[in-house]
């Protein structure tokens, strides 16, 4: 099964993480192989800062990938986003 999760790259400068967001094989660990990287979130900078490629995440949700919960909500906040700025 695929996965959309939140991966860890490098080290943190005092504890300010920063995450892709990837497809991945759910027995893979969270720092092992992925698919393809669809995105980036920076939870440390305010406003927080997240950029997502939608296209190929709805991609692997049509073929079947689960997201995480964090995934799921980036993935809500980043539709009403595309959405405002449409209008």
């Amino acid at each position: 099964m695929v996965k959309i999760r939140l991966r860890k790259p490098g080290k943190p400068v005092k504890h300010r993480y920063h995450f892709h967001i990837v497809a991945c094989d759910a027995r893979e660990a969270r720092e092992g192989k992925v698919l393809e990287v669809l995105g980036y979130y920076d939870p440390s900078k305010k406003p927080v800062f997240y950029d997502l490629r939608l296209d190929r995440i709805d991609y692997w949700l049509n073929r079947g990938a689960q997201p995480t919960d964090t995934v799921k909500s980036l993935i809500k906040k980043a539709r009403k986003t595309k959405a405002a700025v449409k209008e």
